[in-house]
């Protein structure tokens, strides 16, 4: 008897144990997924403690162009895949929603959705970044120094049709009703983390973080509110907005009822994608700097808690420092980056793959004299023409396709230098070193290409995700999943590959002077066009 009872004691003893190891590990095993609507895909990412990617599900969202220059989303499409690739990367990895410890939101910042309050219905689609169609409201708002001036020291921007302001107000003028509803509270605005959030949260959440009210052209960067003066004069009441938080919080819960299963999750952490990209990668102190090549191209950097106003066409935007607390960035904008290379593919024709691209940009050891300016949307920093057009200057018989995929690589590099030239004039210090990630840095021609143009360093991130990863970052940061950001820093995996400039100053310079001598051509046609108009 007294054998038994030892028998059944020690094996009680393992049996006990082996639960406290898998309990132990089951407690260990929790994740944290970022939510990264974009412009042209919803997608959702899981990651580990050691910021590993463990899935990733994604849906490309329909493009919509009522008119030359004006682009629009399905606000209604936006939360269907945003809301579909959620179920299915837990799907994929057989992850269960209680092994998930927050969700962070990043996502296209400019990009605007208006809705009633009551039903949760759009009342018009969603006016994406890129659209143009307040460019003339826009030089209206322009012709007023003073204005102008104002928006600039307020809000860190300049008056242009990318903002969320004209956007709103476009909405209200034009779909009927809809200032009057407004004005009595039936309706409610935002930008996608916004709408994403009150969709997840059934209507109970109404919030933006700071990193995306920055870019409305309505936020004072300074005081960190609502300008009253800005929205009196776009006639937005302040009633439509949402209630403005930091990046790194719990905000509220997406909670999940599956049949008799429920589960609730922390909604943690919100940053537009080019701040999230920016802490993705770490630059996180004054002076770091990440380039994002995605739809657009986006230079930040970080500049600290104190603000910069740029002379030369840049933007002062909100950032976060290590612990997800407001910091300032300055930011240079290249509207049209990955998206010329889809125009070759899909109404160009002239390659079927995007991958095709680097093979057929080494197929040539030059692009014969010929310069692209893809100006489909206008030019941005530091021009900010909303009324240029694209053009293609230097074509002769000898020129082929396999020299316009070349130019067309060439000019997103171009583009970025005319951004880095007067970022380093208004920062008062010059790069040795720029951090870049996005779907184009695949591209090594083009990595080598930008470092020869730059003639700095570039330190491409192998870590694809890092939108995603930097709001990863920020959700977990607020929940404990990391406890600092110096643990982040410790344990996270990062890869990077370097390029280095390799072509002399004379060939650098001559090549970059022919591009400027290209963009002056572009915007000369544009006002000569406009001239035979009148």
């Amino acid at each position: 008897m007294c054998v038994f009872f030892i028998i059944y004691s020690i094996r009680y003893a393992i049996i006990l144990h082996v639960i406290v190891i898998v309990m132990i590990l089951l407690k260990k095993k929790k994740y944290i997924v970022a939510l990264d609507q974009g412009t042209s895909a919803s997608r959702a990412i899981i990651f580990d403690y050691y910021a590993n990617v463990i899935g990733i599900a994604r849906k490309e969202i329909t493009q919509i162009y009522p008119k030359p220059g004006w682009v629009e989303h399905d606000p209604m499409e936006i939360w269907n895949t945003q809301y579909d690739v959620f179920f299915e990367v837990l799907r994929k990895t057989g992850i269960c929603c209680n092994q998930i410890s927050g969700i962070g939101v990043t996502n296209q910042r400019e990009t605007i959705v208006v809705w009633n309050k009551k039903d949760g219905k759009p009342i018009y689609n969603a006016i994406v970044w890129q659209c143009r169609r307040t460019a003339d409201f826009c030089n209206e708002l322009i012709s007023d120094t003073k204005l102008e001036k104002y928006v600039k020291r307020v809000t860190g921007l300049v008056i242009d049709p990318y903002f969320s302001g004209t956007k709103i107000k476009w909405i209200l003028d034009f779909v009927c009703d809809s200032r009057t509803r407004a004005y009595h509270g039936e309706l409610l605005c935002g930008t996608i983390d916004s709408w994403i959030i009150w969709k997840m949260t059934n209507g109970k959440i109404h919030i933006t973080d700071y990193t995306n009210a920055s870019r409305t052209m309505l936020f004072n960067i300074h005081t960190l509110k609502w300008d009253d003066q800005l929205l009196s004069i776009l006639d937005i009441p302040v009633s439509m907005l949402p209630r403005v938080c930091s990046s790194s919080e719990i905000y509220g819960s997406f909670d999940i009822f599956e049949g008799c299963f429920s589960c609730t999750i922390p909604i943690s952490g919100i940053a537009g994608d080019q701040q999230a990209a920016l802490y993705g990668q770490l630059c996180v102190f004054p002076g770091m700097s990440n380039i994002t090549y995605g739809t657009g191209c986006f230079l930040l950097t970080n500049i600290g808690v104190h603000t910069i106003q740029s002379k030369y066409g840049l933007l002062t935007t909100i950032a976060c420092g290590a612990k997800g607390e407001l910091n300032y960035a300055l930011e240079g904008t290249v509207f049209i980056g990955g998206s010329i290379i889809q125009w070759l593919r899909d109404e160009m024709k002239l390659i079927s793959d995007i991958v095709d691209i680097e093979y057929f940009a080494r197929k040539v050891k030059d692009t014969h004299g010929v310069y692209v300016v893809p100006a489909f949307s206008g030019l941005a920093t530091p021009f900010w023409d909303p009324h240029v057009r694209g053009s293609i200057f230097g074509i002769t018989r000898g020129v082929n396709i396999y020299h316009i995929i070349r130019a067309t690589l060439e000019a997103i590099a171009f583009q970025i230098r005319d951004v880095v030239e007067v970022m380093q004039v208004d920062y008062g210090k010059s790069f040795k070193l720029i951090r870049v990630a996005g779907g184009m840095v695949v591209s090594d021609f083009l990595m080598q290409c930008q470092s020869d143009i730059l003639n700095i360093n570039i330190e491409k991130s192998l870590v694809g995700e890092v939108s995603a990863l930097g709001v990863a970052y920020l959700s977990g940061l607020s929940v404990g999943f990391w406890k600092s950001f110096e643990e982040i820093c410790t344990n996270s995996v990062f890869l990077r590959c370097k390029f280095s400039p390799s072509v002399q100053y004379i060939e650098r310079e001559y090549h970059y002077n022919c591009w400027k001598n290209a963009v002056i051509c572009t915007r000369l046609w544009k006002n000569l066009s406009a001239k035979r108009k009148q």
